[in-house]
């Protein structure tokens, strides 16, 4: 084919390359799209959690107790541990105006035992099974004041304290520390202030009701308001955090022995109203790499009342395998200096009979002793097959843990005392250590 002429091919390539040109002008100059504004409603959610476990005991104690746990207690018995709803709007992490966002969890299950609200429902169910409002309450960020603002809950919330939750999910291991058990609240009823001072600290500040207490003769065990607070860091872009915390107020159940009471005024020689209780935690995270994280939690405690006191740490080592796998492994020391925080509670209502100073079948070690707990366990989560409707993980936690006392009390092993044993039940335990084999079942929904 002959080849046009050049008069020809030059003002057809112009004009191609001028109308090219017009287009994509006509292109740029058009506006995108505006994206629509997120709808508060868009980060709402509704959950649940299933977990179920069994802790092994080779010593099968007679009265069916593994001295030192608390939501592990049962020896040699399956249990389900909790069925967790939760819906929640949280706030925007990176808010700059206002934001707003509420929580609601509630559970089912033999763990609700330990974690009742005093005067809410407590008593609803006598069986190993119960209810429990875990939380609830309504938050807002504000932004005053600080390079990040303020945040503030009401409500009804779980503690600052500590390297664990109540949330299983939050946890690594299935049984929990003395720390988790007997070293730091479980939840409080107030108000919790968070001020971002900026990116690298946090203070918090609030006032409540008490430790598991909430309003009323029945929801406050002293009367008397407590306050709670610290400070957090937030260093190494994030991969090191540290969270101390305390928490002081009267936790003493104002009762004088009357009416199925026990006798804590004349016990103390105190004011239970007034004499307060220091319970004081520091947890440090680092996530080393993508494969080690260490978790440290030292913890001291005093009351003023009894004149008692508790201390000790527990060291966390989690090594993530795969997307399927992790390794995870605690050491503990903690030390009941005067017999008076470690105990175990072998009736449905003995835990929270004692916060409210009802006589109850508690059990304590024969005297002040010197805690020490290793734990090794494993993470399991396989992957799910495509299309599994509803459910969104599971995970399988087996453990096996060895406790001991370093001051060869024996607190472990107890005997089963016919008729029960009164309060308090001093000495029942038959040996020095306890090995325990167990494990739970996770599953997120």
């Amino acid at each position: 084919m002959p080849r046009p002429p050049k008069s020809i091919l030059v003002p057809a390539l112009c004009a191609g390359t001028f109308l090219g040109l017009s287009a994509g002008l006509a292109r740029a100059a058009e506006p995108a799209p505006t994206p629509p504004p997120a709808n508060w409603w868009d980060t709402f959610t509704i959950g649940g959690t299933v977990e179920a476990g069994v802790t092994l005991n080779g010593a099968n104690p007679g009265d069916g107790l593994n001295f030192g746990h608390l939501f592990t207690d049962k020896a040699n018995t399956p249990v389900l541990n909790q069925i967790l709803v939760t819906a929640q709007r949280p706030l925007d992490p990176k808010a700059t105006d206002y934001d707003f966002g509420f929580k609601v969890q509630l559970m089912y299950g033999s763990d609700a035992r330990y974690t009742h609200f005093l005067g809410e429902g407590d008593y609803f169910i006598n069986e190993l099974n119960q209810f429990d409002v875990v939380e609830a309450w309504a938050t807002a960020h504000l932004p005053w004041l600080f390079a990040g603002g303020i945040d503030i809950k009401a409500g009804q919330y779980v503690t600052l304290e500590g390297a664990e939750v109540i949330d299983p999910t939050g946890d690594y291991l299935y049984s929990h520390s003395y720390i988790f058990n007997f070293g730091i609240p479980f939840k409080h009823t107030g108000i919790m202030t968070v001020s971002h001072v900026d990116p690298l600290v946090d203070i918090y500040a609030g006032v409540d009701t008490g430790v598991n207490t909430t309003f009323g003769s029945r929801g406050d065990n002293n009367n008397a308001a407590a306050f709670h607070g610290g400070i957090g860091l937030n260093l190494l872009d994030g991969n090191l955090t540290i969270l101390a915390t305390t928490h002081i107020g009267p936790e003493i159940a104002n009762t004088n022995g009357t009416n199925n009471t026990i006798d804590n005024i004349t016990a103390c020689g105190c004011n239970p109203n007034s004499a307060l209780r220091y319970l004081n935690d520091i947890t440090a995270t680092w996530k080393i790499n993508d494969s080690w994280s260490l978790i440290t939690d030292a913890n001291y405690i005093r009351d003023d009342g009894f004149k008692a006191e508790g201390y000790g740490i527990a060291q966390y080592a989690i090594y993530t395998v795969n997307d399927w796998l992790k390794l995870v492994g605690r050491v503990e020391v903690w030390r009941d200096n005067n017999n008076f925080f470690v105990a175990a509670f072998p009736g449905n209502f003995d835990f929270v009979n004692a916060e409210h100073g009802f006589l109850n079948t508690a059990v304590f070690a024969p005297a002040p002793t010197t805690y020490f707990e290793i734990t090794g366990g494993l993470n399991l989560s396989p992957a799910l097959p495509p299309g599994t409707p509803w459910l969104k993980s599971i995970t399988f936690r087996p453990e096996v843990r060895y406790d001991t006392s370093l001051n060869s009390t024996t607190p472990f092993d107890g005997v089963n005392v016919p008729g029960g044993r009164g309060f308090p039940g001093f000495g029942a335990g038959a040996k020095s250590s306890q090995f325990t084999f167990g494990g739970d079942l996770i599953a997120k929904f």
